[in-house]
């Protein structure tokens, strides 16, 4: 409550120091969301409509990186928040408001109540997405955000035998077992790496994604980096929080690799190859999402995630059984299945 009436104070003090935004000279905060950080978000209804203060507590959060990483992609021409007020002491930002509606809200709207047009927004609404995606893709400099490198991608992967296999299996790879996920883990990596390199937002998703026009709103961005190029495609196409059948998948993937192409970036010129690094970097993301989630729960107490598992443990199953260098992590999870206490509470698993 402290820090919410410092936020007010803060607020109020903006009335004088952006007029323009408080006409009436009055304004009134909700609670907008939380994420999976410690920021939380309110909006806040001024005479002229709404904006958003972001609450970023800097023992834990840095609202600087969101601040950079706006500039960028605005100048890409792409829909993020404008920053119209900040307090990088205490953690406060004055933002333009994207609505409410992200994707994940409209598309499974449209999936409940017009099943047989679902398919169609979907399309309407990726194809927005993969836009937006290129335009920030090919503004992509290095040198300008942190590097997506070997080290981080492995520390990501590091994550997994501690909040996956040590907190939500209740299992302890044994030194043969540990050995042989460090060798996968090594080629997924050296996979990763080698991908050509753009701007990565490093949660496209649709809980990120807001329907507005110019359409999308682009979200919680501040942890962008330069890396792989499949990274955003693994993140919007398999994505947590609602599930689209390979097939369709599939369709996105090509029609994105196609005008990638066409506007001159350096991606393989055999789509089966894309299509296999885009694979690889899922098996990044997908088990280092597991850990993450995991974590979520155990440290901090989010135990809605849990209920996100099952769709990125298929996902990281599925990529794993079509290729021969990966069926030895299928192994390890069986075997890690297998071990598991018969009466912990991890609800599905492999």
């Amino acid at each position: 409550m402290e820090r919410l009436k410092h936020l007010e104070n803060w607020l109020q003090a903006q009335v004088a120091e952006v007029p323009s935004q408080f006409p009436d000279q009055r304004f009134f905060i909700s609670p907008a969301s939380a994420d999976a950080s410690f920021r939380r978000y309110f909006r806040v209804s001024t005479g002229k409509g709404s904006l958003v203060a972001m609450d970023a507590p800097p023992q834990h959060e840095d609202c600087e990186p969101f601040c950079h990483v706006a500039k960028l992609f605005a100048e890409a021409g792409v829909n993020v928040p404008a920053v119209l007020a900040q307090n990088l002491a205490d953690g406060f930002l004055l933002l333009s408001d994207l609505g409410n509606t992200t994707y994940l809200q409209a598309l499974n709207e449209a999936i409940k109540n017009d099943p047989a047009g679902a398919a169609e927004k979907a399309g309407h609404l990726y194809g927005d997405a993969l836009a937006a995606l290129l335009k920030i893709q090919l503004t992509s400099v290095p040198g300008v955000l942190p590097e997506y490198d070997e080290a981080l991608l492995l520390s990501e992967l590091d994550l997994f035998p501690e909040w996956y296999l040590g907190k939500y299996l209740q299992v302890v790879p044994t030194s043969k077992q540990k050995a042989e996920l460090d060798r996968v883990f090594s080629l997924i990596v050296q996979n990763n790496v080698a991908q050509p390199k753009v701007f990565v937002h490093r949660d496209y998703h649709s809980r990120n994604l807001m329907v507005i026009d110019p359409n999308p709103g682009i979200l919680d961005f501040q942890d962008a980096v330069y890396g792989p190029v499949t990274y955003d495609l693994v993140s919007l196409f398999k994505d947590a929080y609602i599930c689209w059948d390979e097939e369709r998948i599939l369709d996105w993937v090509i029609r994105y690799w196609e005008q990638a192409r066409k506007l001159g970036m350096p991606l393989a010129r055999d789509f089966a190859d894309f299509y296999r690094d885009f694979e690889w970097m899922g098996v990044q993301r997908h088990i280092k999402v597991l850990a993450i989630f995991a974590r979520l729960n155990y440290r901090d107490g989010k135990s809605a995630y849990l209920g996100n598992l099952p769709l990125v443990e298929e996902y990281l199953r599925k990529a794993c059984e079509r290729y021969r260098e990966l069926k030895p992590l299928l192994t390890l999870l069986d075997e890690w299945q297998a071990a598991k206490p018969s009466d912990s509470n991890v609800g599905y698993t492999f």
